[in-house]
């Protein structure tokens, strides 16, 4: 499958606070596993055919900066509290 230009073409609805939770659950997870057992030494690497070398610094960059986002995105979610009364007298 061919990679798309542009989101014009795609539909979907808003993240859920649960999925964004989920996301950063993720990230956490991929930046513990960067700092455990010295992976996060400045060596660069590659994956065949998965685009240009990098190193572990800057992966782990990257992932502070998605988590940013996403802990900003789960900030700005509308917070609705309910309450009900019944104020009949009994």
């Amino acid at each position: 499958m061919t990679d798309l230009p542009d989101l014009s073409q795609t539909t979907g609805e808003p993240l859920t606070e649960s999925q964004i939770c989920g996301i950063l659950a993720q990230i956490d997870l991929d930046i513990l596993n960067l700092l455990r057992d010295g992976k996060l030494a400045a060596l660069k690497y590659s994956a065949p055919g998965a685009g240009p070398q990098t190193d572990r610094a800057a992966n782990l960059q990257a992932l502070l900066q998605a988590r940013e986002s996403y802990q900003k995105l789960l900030y700005n979610l509308p917070l609705w509290q309910t309450t009900s009364a019944d104020l009949t007298p009994p």
